[in-house]
């Protein structure tokens, strides 16, 4: 594999590219929230939980080489059927270096390995927000963020063929 990359750098080198290249610059807790919605009455509430997530990734560029990604996973813990116990919200973001990668693989990378990068810190952060306050601890379980970058671009793909035979 490393002689791949060797193979590949010295190609781009010969091209007068840069060679690929990626980089973490910087790892922060862009936004936090962490909301018990039934105060005290929250630590009286009967069942089983029900842990839901819901997760978002927000891609900015910061300049030629640099962007910005931010992965946005929400938690919601239910007792029962629908009375919510808390909500905690994590933005956590990431500031990577990409050079010499290009178009799809470009996005691929932004869209997989930068949040594989940033999930573990969700993870803790969110277990620490439901420590603290007053609750079990919350394990998420990990997330594939090449298989959920497949899905999506298979999902695009037939809207896009759905469009375009609408469209006909």
């Amino acid at each position: 594999m490393s002689e791949e990359n060797t193979t590949n750098n010295e190609a781009a080198a010969a091209e007068g590219k840069a060679p690929a290249g990626f980089g973490i610059k910087r790892v922060f807790t862009k936004d936090l929230s962490f909301e018990v919605p039934a105060g005290l009455g929250a630590f009286s509430l009967q069942g089983q939980p029900n842990v839901g997530q819901d997760l978002n990734t927000q891609i900015n560029r910061v300049d030629d080489t640099h962007y910005e990604v931010v992965l946005k996973v929400t938690v919601t813990v239910k007792m029962g059927e629908d009375k919510v116990a808390f909500l905690a919200e994590v933005h956590q973001a990431g500031i990577f270096q990409v050079v010499g990668i290009e178009g799809p693989q470009l996005q691929q990378v932004l869209s997989t390995a930068c949040p594989q990068i940033l999930f573990p810190y969700v993870r803790e952060t969110i277990d620490s927000l439901a420590v603290r306050g007053g609750f079990a601890p919350v394990l998420l379980p990990q997330i594939n963020f090449d298989a959920l970058f497949v899905q999506a671009v298979a999902q695009a793909k037939a809207q896009a063929d759905s469009q375009a035979e609408a469209d006909a």
